[in-house]
């Protein structure tokens, strides 16, 4: 299960998964950023809240994920990863070049990882 969270007044959703993730989680994903991103034509920033990666439970869950990040990424300001996984930082450095800002926070920074999605990018 994937629990989706909107921030009040804000642009940013956060994501925390409690087990293996599943093919509906990615709708459950998609039916809440694509409202903001419909309206605002970017979702300024996707902060993913997991002590460690918890695996898919299928391979249509990972293509789900797959269809997922191809879709939105470009769609997405930034993304911040609290977790204390060695993936989080591995995502950071291989996203450099695909042209998305990914930073990795370990997982107890979950607030200073929200106050850098709110920070406005340099011009």
């Amino acid at each position: 299960m994937l629990e989706v969270t909107r921030y009040d007044n804000d642009d940013i959703v956060m994501v925390e998964p409690e087990g293996a993730l599943g093919e509906a989680d990615f709708d459950s994903l998609d039916a809440v950023i694509d409202p903001i991103i419909a309206a605002k034509g970017k979702l300024k920033g996707l902060l993913i809240h997991a002590e460690a990666f918890p695996g898919w439970d299928s391979f249509g869950a990972f293509l789900s994920h797959r269809r997922f990040w191809q879709d939105h990424h470009a769609k997405i300001g930034k993304v911040a990863l609290a977790t204390d996984s060695p993936l989080g930082y591995l995502a950071e450095m291989l996203t450099k070049y695909i042209g998305v800002r990914v930073r990795h926070f370990p997982y107890r920074d979950l607030e200073e990882a929200r106050a850098w999605l709110e920070t406005a990018e340099p011009s």
